[in-house]
Parts: C-alpha cells; sequence; structure tokens
C-alpha cells in the first residue's frame, strides 16, 4: 500500500536535488532561492488539511484516500515533465516565472496524493504495528528518493547524455530524468490503487459524510473545531517538527551552492561551468546516499524504538543527523562528504516516521486524516519562516556563505532531539 510513496518521492527527491539548480540556471540569485522554494510550504499547508478532511468524509468505487492518490498522481506527472522545459517558453513568458510556477504546481499536486498515505497507513494498520508500518513506507521513500536522487547522475556517466548546455537551458540530464521520474510515479501510484483495498465506512459513518456533502460548510466549521480540539501531544510534536524542518529546507536550498563554493570552489553565480554542474551532480548523489540510508534504517527502527522507546529513538537520530549537518563545514574533498550523509540518513529515516508513529497513538481514528493534515502545519510553517528570512540570514548573517546555513540547519536539528525528550504521550 506504500508502493505510491516511492514514485512520489522519486518526483520530490528529483525536485529537492534540481529545482535550485534549474532556478539558478533560469536567472534566480541564491539569495533568493528561499523565496521560490516557499512554494513547497504554502500549498502544503493549504492543500494538506482540506486533502486530509475530504479524504476522511469520501467513499466512492475506487476508495476513500485512492481518489486523491489518482488525480494528484497525473497532475504530478505533467509537472515534471515540464518544470526543466520551461525554457522553451521564453517566447511567452520569463522561464524563471514559468519555472516558480510549475515547481508550485508540482507542489500542490504531490501534496495532494501524498497526505493519504499517512492517513492509508494508520487506517489499516492496528496500534502495535504503526511503527512497523510507517517503516516500511519509510524505507520505500527513501528508496524512492535513492533513484530520484541519482538519475542526473548516471545518466550523464554512464547513459552519454550531456550534463551541460549553453547558459538558461536546464542540461539534458536533469530533463531527461525528470521524464522519467515522471513515468515511475504514474507506475507506482497505479500499483497502489489496483492491489491495495480501503476498509469500507460504516452505514453511521456513511450518513454523517452524507451530511458534510449536502452541507459544504460543515466541512470548514468541522475543520476549525478539530483544530480547537488538538491534542496536547501534537501539539508538544509541533516544536519537534519546527526546529526540524527549518534546518531540513536550510540544507535542501543552499547544499548546491553551498558545495559548490566551500568544496569545488566555485562561485554560486557560475552555474554554466563545467565544476558547478560536478557539483550539482554529486549533490544529488549525496541526496541519494542520506535517502538510502533512510531506507535502510527505517528496517531498524521498530526495534530500537522498542529498546529505547519512540521519543529516545527519534532524540537520538535527531543528534546524529545534526552532528553530521555540522561536520560538512570541515570537510575538504567530495568523497568525504559522503560521512555525513550517513547520519543525515540516519536522522532523515526517522523524521518520516516516529513523529507519525509517536502522534498516531493520540489521534481519534475518525479523524486521522483531517489530523495527518494538520500537522503538516508544524512542518510547513517552519519552511515558510526560512523561506521569508533564510535568504537575508545567508546574505546579512553569514555574508553569504552558504555552507553555514548547513551548520545552523546542524544546531536546530540538536535542539529538536531537546524537545523531543520533553514531548508527553499516552
Amino acid at each position: 500500500m506504500s508502493m505510491g510513496f516511492f514514485g512520489i518521492q522519486a518526483g520530490f527527491a528529483l525536485q529537492n536535488g534540481n529545482a535550485s539548480r534549474i532556478l539558478q540556471t533560469f536567472g534566480a540569485n541564491v539569495e533568493h532561492l528561499p523565496l521560490f522554494w516557499l512554494a513547497a510550504p504554502l500549498t502544503g499547508m493549504i492543500v494538506q488539511p482540506i486533502i486530509g478532511h475530504y479524504s476522511d468524509i469520501t467513499w466512492n468505487k475506487l476508495g476513500r484516500r485512492k481518489p486523491y492518490f489518482l488525480v494528484g498522481a497525473i497532475l504530478t506527472a505533467l509537472a515534471l515533465f515540464f518544470l526543466p522545459s520551461s525554457g522553451s517558453f521564453v517566447h511567452i513568458i520569463s522561464p524563471l516565472i514559468m519555472g516558480a510556477g510549475l515547481l508550485m504546481l508540482m507542489d500542490t499536486c504531490i501534496n495532494i496524493a501524498m497526505e493519504p498515505f499517512r492517513a492509508l497507513v494508520a487506517d489499516k494498520l492496528p496500534g502495535e504495528q504503526t511503527s512497523k508500518g510507517f517503516a516500511i513506507q519509510t524505507c520505500l521513500i527513501g528508496i524512492g528518493a535513492v533513484v530520484g536522487s541519482w538519475l542526473p547522475f548516471f545518466l550523464a556517466k554512464w547513459g552519454n547524455v550531456s550534463k551541460v548546455a549553453p547558459e538558461g537551458i536546464v542540461p539534458d540530464n536533469v530533463k531527461y530524468s525528470f521524464y522519467i521520474g515522471a513515468v515511475v510515479l504514474l507506475i507506482t501510484i497505479f500499483w497502489t490503487i489496483i492491489t491495495t483495498k480501503e476498509y469500507p465506512p460504516t452505514t453511521e459513518e456513511l450518513k454523517e459524510k452524507e451530511a458534510e456533502k449536502i452541507l459544504p460548510q460543515n466541512g470548514l466549521k468541522s475543520i476549525f473545531k478539530d483544530i480547537k480540539e488538538m491534542p496536547k501531544t501534537m501539539k508538544e510534536l509541533g516544536l519537534v517538527q519546527f526546529f526540524t524542518w527549518f534546518g531540513l529546507f536550510s540544507m535542501w536550498v543552499f547544499s548546491t551552492p553551498a558545495i559548490a563554493e566551500h568544496i569545488y570552489h566555485v562561485p554560486a553565480s557560475d552555474t554554466s561551468s563545467e565544476a558547478y554542474a560536478d557539483a550539482g551532480n554529486w549533490v544529488g548523489i549525496l541526496f541519494g546516499i542520506y535517502n538510502g540510508v533512510s531506507a535502510i534504517y527505517a528496517l531498524f527502527l521498530p526495534g530500537i524504538a522498542n529498546k529505547l522507546g519512540k521519543k529516545g529513538t527519534h532524540a537520538l537520530s535527531l543528534v546524529i543527523g545534526g552532528i553530521s549537518l555540522i561536520s560538512i563545514y570541515f570537510i575538504p574533498t567530495p568523497n568525504l562528504l559522503i560521512l555525513p550523509m550517513i547520519g543525515i540518513g540516519i536522522a532523515w529515516g526517522s523524521i518520516l516516521s516516529m513523529p507519525y508513529a509517536i502522534l498516531s497513538g493520540a489521534l481519534p481514528a475518525k479523524k486521522m486524516g483531517v489530523y495527518m493534515g494538520f500537522f503538516n502545519f508544524f512542518i510547513t510553517l517552519p519552511q515558510i519562516c526560512n523561506g521569508i528570512f533564510g535568504g537575508a540570514i545567508v546574505k546579512y548573517g553569514f555574508h553569504d556563505r552558504s555552507i553555514l546555513a548547513l551548520v545552523f540547519g546542524g544546531v536546530l536539528f540538536l535542539i529538536a532531539a531537546f524537545a523531543t525528550l520533553r514531548v508527553k504521550t499516552k
């Protein structure tokens, strides 16, 4: 049932590893990158609670969650296809505006497809199996991310696909990677839709759902009521998520310019050089490594959680990830960057599963979808804050040294680890 998440994450990894590079190719400055990346958290904040609420009250021939997988997958695949080709529309609209618009569309569609997958696991598994269920989901997320992250590098190295292009044009290895990602996403989503059955609602639940459909305004009232009645555990986890995702956003946005400048000694503005292309491709490999590590680590998470508890496991994982991010500052060569990626992968594996495993035990079953959507607030809000202030922090606080944004992200991971230990669970 989590196979579709494999495809979603392959597309998401392509976006994470290449969006900054594509936008810089189209003319974006480094300090403006966080503003473009605001598309993801803004759309997630709006879309996920709405999709969560309506997937709770939906039931048709496809099921409860699966209709949203299908629509989100088709639209995401289209966005993946057109994003790296935005430069072709230069005679109609600025490629930078076109690229930013498609990035926002892709984020919206990924959120439509992604949010119900969390609820699907919670729907179908009893409480004692949720850690294992989210761990398996994390494993597939990690494998999908490896595929998406490594595609540009492998196409350039072994597929003889060009890794450089004229100024303002996205290289062919990146373009073809996005096309392949779109196909993989569609195949895996259809796999989940065809092979997974959902539990039908009871007669009483169907009556409640019909009432909400007759009076759409009830849906909005219900959403605000659910926010007011949010479980305390969820609020406390929100603080953990804030520090965690502020740090992650810094890593995703600034890794390519930071590594290009700090390790390859290439100015971030020199986006058309072969050295910058090598840095961008290597960042894709590094992102694939940490995602691969997260996939393997996820398989061990249930056993570790049995020994240390869910909170202890998550806190330890964040500490390892935080120290690893900070250590990038002290690394002189590209190959040695593999070492901190192992630690970041451990943290990422836990980030994708442990907070949801902790949260699921505190949520009412009937509201699983909407509360999983609300939980996304605590992921999107820190990214929005980083998008607004991150560029200024790097420009004025770090004097345009992108590498310090990664160090800052590591410090935030350590703060999140401390906050995890203070969460009160049932």
